[in-house]
């Protein structure tokens, strides 16, 4: 991808220099540019990112790290430390490990281990547990099934938080798409974008009277 021939500055709630100017298109583009790559924070400073997958975790003191996953039926937990400055988040695809399986199994795919990670690798970097707060995203439920398993997800780590006495610090966000979730673990924030657009209103039908043709007399000769 060759260089763009404008600066990468993100101006969007403040008055860029050029637009002021004899080319005020120019921070159009510049606005554009930024928000479509998110190379920059609202603030103007370079964001740091990191991408997880199934069965990840990852965990930050950078102001500027920002972590992203895009879910499904998958869940993701952010829990940090407000007052350390430390957080972290984890991609998880089924609640609990097998009971009993013989079979060699992945046991990063599950809540039950990846949860407790990331608790653990928070509480080495200087987290203190009774500070913890925690926001669950994804559990995408599609349709109706006997196994469903993005409910299943969200109900597994909400109750692996209340029994650890971690705060959810706001309702959890799933619904019946994925998403994709981008959280900054030092100071919270998340971008939580729907990867389908809501279906669009139908526009109200108009019914027209029928009216019948106009049928005139016959005129005398």
């Amino acid at each position: 991808m060759g260089e763009t021939p404008y600066p990468a500055v993100h101006t969007p709630y403040t008055t860029h220099p050029y637009a002021e100017g004899e080319y005020p298109w120019i921070a159009r583009k510049i606005m554009k540019y930024d928000i479509r790559s998110r190379v920059w924070d609202l603030d103007g400073r370079t964001v740091h990112y990191t991408s997880i997958a199934q069965g990840e975790h990852s965990v930050s003191d950078d102001p500027d790290a920002v972590i992203t996953t895009v879910l499904g039926s998958c869940v993701a937990a952010c829990i940090r430390d407000p007052a350390a400055g430390i957080g972290g988040m984890n991609h998880f695809v089924l609640p609990e490990q097998p009971q009993g399986a013989t079979g060699p199994y992945d046991k990063t795919r599950y809540g039950s281990y990846l949860m407790q990670r990331l608790i653990d690798d928070l509480l080495e970097r200087g987290a203190d547990p009774c500070r913890l707060e925690a926001q669950i995203f994804g559990g995408a439920s599609p349709g109706s099934s006997y196994y469903n398993i993005g409910e299943r997800n969200v109900a597994f780590a909400l109750k692996f938080l209340s029994d650890k006495g971690i705060a959810t610090r706001d309702a959890s966000r799933v619904g019946q798409s994925g998403c994709k979730l981008e959280y900054w673990p030092v100071s919270g924030k998340t971008v939580h974008s729907p990867l389908a657009m809501p279906p669009k209103p139908k526009p109200p039908l108009i019914k027209l009277r029928r009216i019948m043709p106009l049928v005139l007399p016959p005129v005398a000769a």
